[in-house]
């Protein structure tokens, strides 16, 4: 594919402006289904939106030289995402307010940083270290909402499922790497075994399915931007940019926007610890990604 760096930062910033309403799409649909069915809709939707992009890149024929190992391994790979990761993280937001579940899974960078130390056999750096100080510095005072002394969270339960999620999120992709499956191929093989693995789940557990019209299109957005149309969107921005950390940047003015959808749609009041906290975040992946930069 030939590089364009004026087409990559249309991609991009497509996808960033699409990532900051996400927050305040779960929040607000979650207000109409619970975890379990925004989940099962979601997923269902980001298939169809992986099938068609499969059909519109004819991909379907490199699915026949892949080995049944690897689709094991994506199938189990579906099993995290999108089934535990989202049901995780859409209970994270249940639990929390917008501007303190969004924050925190942000730090999802520096969670993969760590595992990759025990999965992959990585050095840990003092940039590492640093970037670990600033951003879990700022998931305590977004948690406290700047009351350290009394050390009160508004949810201790949510801020622990929004850093699990995190976890799940890393390990999701350290393994889905070592396969050397094509991206677009492997998230559509995942929700593929996933989607399934959602329906069984709520049948086993007996979980009501209803329908509610806001929650629908709630999911159906969810689905098809958050969980597909951004991923392909980012994919592309990549392919095309001359340089990747020109377009990597970009990433750090989504969670700024996201306070803004948050607190114009869902209507919280966001509060100035959440802001400070977030800053310590983002300085912490600033500094993580100054890392990369030395090593190249």
């Amino acid at each position: 594919m030939e590089k364009n760096q004026s087409k990559a930062y249309l991609f991009a910033i497509s996808a960033v402006l699409l990532w900051s309403t996400v927050a305040s799409a779960f929040k607000l649909t979650l207000a109409h289904f619970d975890a379990l069915q925004l989940l099962l809709y979601a997923s269902f939707f980001s298939l169809c939106v992986f099938f068609m992009a499969m059909v519109y890149q004819k991909k379907f024929y490199t699915l026949l030289t892949y080995s049944k190992k690897t689709y094991f391994y994506l199938a189990l790979l579906g099993l995290i995402n999108p089934f535990i990761y989202y049901l995780i993280l859409f209970r994270a937001y249940e639990l929390l307010p917008a501007q303190e579940a969004q924050p925190i899974n942000y730090t999802w960078a520096l969670t993969l940083t760590y595992l990759s130390v025990f999965i992959l056999k990585q050095k840990l750096s003092l940039y590492d270290f640093l970037a670990g100080l600033m951003c879990y510095c700022g998931v305590l005072v977004i948690s406290t909402h700047g009351d350290l002394w009394n050390f009160s969270f508004s949810s201790l339960t949510g801020v622990f499922l929004a850093l699990f999620s995190t976890v799940l999120w890393s390990l999701y992709w350290i393994y889905n790497t070592k396969l050397h499956v094509d991206p677009l191929i492997g998230l559509f093989i995942n929700f593929l075994f996933g989607v399934p693995a959602i329906l069984l789940y709520a049948l086993v557990t007996s979980h009501p399915l209803t329908f509610n019209i806001y929650g629908f299109f709630g999911s159906l957005y969810i689905g098809v931007f958050e969980m597909g149309i951004t991923f392909i969107l980012w994919l592309q921005a990549m392919k095309l940019s001359t340089n990747t950390a020109k377009i990597a940047n970009l990433i750090f003015i989504s969670p700024f926007l996201s306070l803004v959808f948050i607190a114009f749609f869902v209507g919280e009041t966001i509060l100035f610890s959440t802001f400070i906290g977030l800053i310590f975040i983002i300085m912490g992946l600033v500094i993580q990604q100054k890392k990369r930069v030395i090593r190249q």
